[in-house]
């Protein structure tokens, strides 16, 4: 399965005026990342950089004056995203402003059902949020010290490691790895798990107080209390 993680900067936030200025991208397969990236900076082609997005990612006019336009980049970026699956943060910016671009310069938009956005993935998974970049990054313990200022390369390998989190984690991505290997190689493998006895039994975290505080909870609910059910007995030593 392949993937590109990827970040735009642009000179606005409207897409049907603003342009593209900078692209990062980040190749995942199987969701671990294999080292090829695409960056480049953009000509906007006579478009003024807002003043408020210059604050943001600290691209100027003159940084570009000598980079390409879209029209000279367009077919390297379209080779390298060919046939993968497209992960962005708030994807729905991203892909309007590359739809723009690629209409401008005749080419098809690109087809929603390619896109995966972090964005809401991370709504799903962390209704009360915040869910922006950095503070993603700040619950999976991501290092985005660096990141002082917006880069669309920079945030595309932050945004790499907290896709992967949001999905599962490190350990899910391995294990991904490790089945898609196993089918295309086309072996069985049985794994045999033995739970050995623990040695000596574990130290009650209970104190004599909250023992007894339970206790009487449980009296106080009669004889159809689910603690009073044999399951949910305390094992004696010997059993633990």
């Amino acid at each position: 399965m392949r993937e590109i993680v990827f970040d735009t900067e642009t000179t606005g936030l409207d897409s049907r005026v603003e342009r593209v200025i900078e692209i990062g991208a980040i190749e995942l397969v199987n969701r671990f990342p294999t080292g090829r990236t695409y960056h480049v900076y953009i000509n906007p082609d006579g478009r003024p950089i807002d003043p408020e997005a210059q604050a943001v990612h600290g691209i100027s006019m003159a940084d570009l004056a000598d980079k390409p336009v879209f029209g000279g980049i367009v077919d390297e970026f379209c080779a390298f995203i060919d046939g993968a699956t497209l992960v962005a943060h708030n994807a729905g910016f991203d892909i309007g402003f590359l739809n723009a671009e690629f209409a401008r310069y005749g080419r098809p938009p690109i087809d929603p059902s390619r896109v995966v956005d972090t964005l809401a993935i991370a709504r799903r998974k962390h209704p009360m949020g915040p869910n922006s970049l950095d503070a993603l990054c700040r619950r999976y313990g991501i290092d985005n010290s660096h990141r002082t200022r917006h880069g669309a390369l920079l945030d595309s390998g932050l945004l790499a490691e907290v896709y992967i989190e949001l999905i599962g984690g490190k350990q899910a991505a391995f294990g991904l790895s490790v089945a898609e290997t196993s089918a295309n190689r086309r072996e069985d493998i049985e794994v045999q798990v033995v739970l050995a006895a623990r040695p000596q039994p574990l130290p009650p975290r209970l104190t004599a107080p909250e023992r007894e505080a339970h206790a009487r909870l449980v009296a106080s609910l009669g004889e159809k209390a689910i603690w009073l059910k044999p399951e949910f007995q305390p094992l004696s030593e010997a059993d633990a």
